[in-house]
């Protein structure tokens, strides 16, 4: 698990230090820098894995760009000449830092240094003046991965920064009808692949199969069975594209011949519940990974079910560890935040602009209002506990 994630200089990131959990979730308004605190660790990933560039950002869910018009540039503040990320866990931690000069027009961010290191000691580190020597395109810890014991922590490190990826569902992906050009496994970035992904976690009785479909339809009050059929059997429409097999749900206020839903058909909310689910606990799914507003498209009775859900699907799995971002007050409610486990943030800037990040714990304040009624919600929306704009 990654135990604390460092940047600095990389967007509205001027300094943040974020302590992390299995479960991390992350609110505030819109443009507070949550999903630059999620891109930023999914530049460290690119860099763990030994390349910074356009296709390597893309497939951990980064939008591409060049570390110039990344990095931090406050105008009261003196211009970084590197962006550097750091995370430590598994008894080691990676440092890096990246540039890119304004008038170099190759895609690549250039490393400018790099420290790896186990235990305390320096396994791998890179420095200005090896500079001369080293690819700068060219990740060092990347290529000396080779030589360290792969069961050693600082390999285990690494692997699992690269795993990373950002997932930001849309409802024509989810619904098949667009083709996902991320193509991950279990699903892609944008959510495709849903059908297949559900099928290999519902029908795997050796994982408890059965009971996962017993959970989803806990959550989807409306049907009474979910499945993954062949698109012949889904009773679709030869105008609507699809791929060979299809999620199809059981209505149950409808007469059995009629009440057979495809996912073309049925509300983006309920797929969504199957993408949560399958990122969750498909074996397959990065050891860490974000969900970039994991509240799309539910009601907030849901969004709040299918949060609570979601956390004990993710603790229930060792080597899970996720990262959520929210604008839904009722998200915080589903949170057992008295399991250390699973953490909450507020993310708010500055009168300068700069984002902090503020962990939220359950301290004797917040008990005391909680006796007097008051959810973790309305405490949010009150300003109680930070994290929201001030309009």
């Amino acid at each position: 698990m990654i135990d604390r994630f460092h940047v600095t200089a990389f967007k509205s990131l001027e300094d943040v230090t974020v302590d992390l959990g299995r479960v991390n979730v992350f609110v505030g308004a819109n443009g507070s820098g949550k999903s630059n605190l999620l891109e930023a660790l999914g530049v460290l990933s690119s860099a763990a894995r030994g390349r910074v560039d356009d296709e390597s950002l893309q497939r951990r869910g980064v939008r591409p760009g060049l570390p110039d018009r990344y990095r931090t540039a406050f105008p009261d503040a003196h211009l970084k000449a590197q962006i550097r990320f750091e995370a430590t866990g598994q008894d080691a931690s990676y440092d890096v830092g990246l540039w890119h000069r304004a008038d170099l027009s190759e895609p690549a961010w250039r490393y400018h240094t790099e420290l790896l290191k186990q235990r305390g000691r320096k396994l791998v580190g890179r420095s200005p003046n090896l500079q001369k020597k080293l690819d700068p395109e060219s990740g060092y810890a990347a290529l000396k991965l080779v030589e360290i014991d792969k069961a050693a922590p600082a390999a285990k490190l690494l692997h699992l920064i690269s795993s990373y990826r950002i997932f930001s569902p849309t409802t024509p992906h989810l619904r098949g009808l667009v083709p996902d050009e991320s193509r991950g496994r279990p699903v892609g970035l944008s959510g495709g692949r849903l059908a297949e992904a559900l099928a290999e976690i519902i029908h795997d009785r050796t994982r408890g199969g059965e009971e996962i479909k017993a959970e989803l339809l806990g959550l989807i009050e409306w049907a009474s069975n979910v499945d993954v059929v062949p698109v012949e059997k889904a009773k679709l429409s030869r105008s609507v594209p699809s791929p060979q097999i299809v999620v199809r749900f059981t209505d149950r206020y409808m007469a059995k011949a009629h009440g057979y839903l495809s996912a073309y058909d049925a509300s983006e909310g309920a797929l969504y519940v199957l993408f949560a689910a399958v990122l969750a606990l498909h074996p397959a799914a990065p050891r860490v990974l974000a969900i970039d507003n994991v509240d799309h498209s539910l009601n907030p009775r849901l969004a709040r079910a299918l949060v609570e859900k979601f956390c004990g699907w993710v603790l229930s799995r060792p080597q899970r560890q996720v990262l959520l971002t929210s604008h839904n007050p009722v998200v915080l409610d589903g949170l057992p935040l008295l399991d250390d486990r699973v953490r909450l943030f507020t993310v708010d800037r500055t009168t300068s602009g700069r984002t902090r990040v503020k962990r939220v714990k359950i301290d004797a304040k917040i008990l005391d209002k909680a006796k007097k009624g008051w959810t973790l919600s309305r405490m949010w929306v009150a300003g109680l506990i930070g994290g929201v704009p001030d309009v």
